[in-house]
């Protein structure tokens, strides 16, 4: 993959072995990571941002692959809802992704590529690790965590397993465990990796990627991403660059183009491999099944912590109601809790795309 060799990355050495739920370690793990805004001299204006599946630690400055903006810029920077002037914000690339932090592609003990050798993780092992990253750059307590989608994910896990480490939570277009419907989706990506003959078992590093497998993976995945209203606007039935049918199999519709290009544009920043583990890391999370079976016990050291939940209208991957048991089960445990439904036209990548009241949210909780 061309981001493996055409970039440097800022990243911190984990010190020790990290232990994983699979009860495997991990030894030699590297996170990298950006920040933004200066680091007080009390080391408490610190804010942890975690990234989606497909993001990275590029949040607010331009990414080295692509030459895109970072993911939310929109929301970080001076004066911005998530003011650098204030805080000092950091964003790490996740544990078995492919932006610099160890993964798949990184190169094992023996000096090759991991490949399918690298364990499974978890949602709570990416959080671990970042807990480690904060060690190492000396921050014992943040001011706040926030993430959408995954980033929800590992927002609420930390709030969960490292309730000391953050006074307030953001947790954005989310959910507490996967429903057997996102687990349907994510297992149609990874079987279409797979099934791509350049995958190799995971033996791909030195060459041919499985390029047309990690581009429907995509696709597919990103159709959960949007909501039916958006797609009818912004495609409805035309067609593309034509004025009738092929009668073929080209992308006659503009949807289909349009779902073409974000496959293959794809490929060219990310890692086969790495969306297979962290799918699965999606999949395996459910913060009930980790405390007992009741989603209320995972919240029991966090009664200090305040949090803010937002959810979208249109989202129909991580929906109201999903948030609205994480709610429940803080209200169980008389955890501090706002809640509010924002009305948006975008399904679930709403919260990374233009909702000024989301912007309220962000910077009224975040203070």
């Amino acid at each position: 993959m061309a981001s493996q060799t055409a970039t440097s990355f800022r990243k911190e050495a984990l010190p020790d072995p990290l232990e994983l739920d699979s009860g495997r370690e991990l030894a030699g793990v590297e996170i990298a990571f950006e920040t933004y805004g200066e680091l007080n001299e009390a080391r408490d204006n610190a804010i942890l941002v975690f990234h989606a599946l497909t993001g990275d630690q590029f949040v607010a400055s331009e990414h080295p692959v692509t030459g895109k903006p970072g993911w939310w810029e929109r929301m970080i920077g001076p004066g911005k809802p998530v003011d650098t002037d204030r805080y000092h914000v950091i964003c790490a690339n996740v544990l078995g992704s492919c932006m610099g932090s160890t993964g798949p592609a990184s190169s094992g003990a023996d000096g090759a590529p991991f490949g399918m050798a690298f364990p499974v993780i978890t949602i709570r092992d990416m959080v671990r690790a970042q807990m480690r990253l904060l060690e190492v750059l000396g921050i014992e307590a943040l001011h706040a965590v926030v993430g959408g989608s995954m980033g929800g994910m590992q927002a609420l896990s930390c709030a969960a397993n490292f309730p000391e480490r953050t006074n307030r939570v953001l947790a954005i277009a989310t959910t507490a465990r996967h429903s057997a419907q996102n687990i349907a989706f994510h297992e149609v990506g990874r079987q279409a990796i797979m099934a791509d003959p350049d995958w190799q078992g995971g033996n791909y590093y030195g060459g041919n990627s499985p390029d047309k497998g990690l581009s429907v993976a995509r696709m597919a995945a990103h159709i959960t991403y949007l909501s039916e209203a958006g797609l009818t606007e912004k495609f409805g039935r035309r067609l593309q660059d034509r004025d009738a049918k092929s009668f073929g199999f080209d992308a006659d519709f503009q949807v289909e183009s349009y779902l073409r290009h974000q496959g293959i544009s794809f490929t060219d920043r990310f890692d086969a491999n790495s969306y297979l583990y962290i799918t699965r890391a999606m999949d395996y999370f459910d913060l009930a099944e980790e405390h007992g079976g009741l989603l209320a016990n995972a919240f029991r050291g966090a009664s200090d912590t305040r949090f803010c939940l937002v959810s979208f209208d249109t989202d129909w991957l991580y929906t109201t109601a999903d948030m609205r048991e994480v709610v429940h089960a803080l209200n169980a445990v008389a955890a501090p809790v706002s809640f509010v439904e924002l009305s948006a036209p975008y399904g679930h990548d709403s919260f990374l795309l233009d909702v000024p009241a989301l912007d309220r949210v962000v910077k009224g909780f975040i203070g």
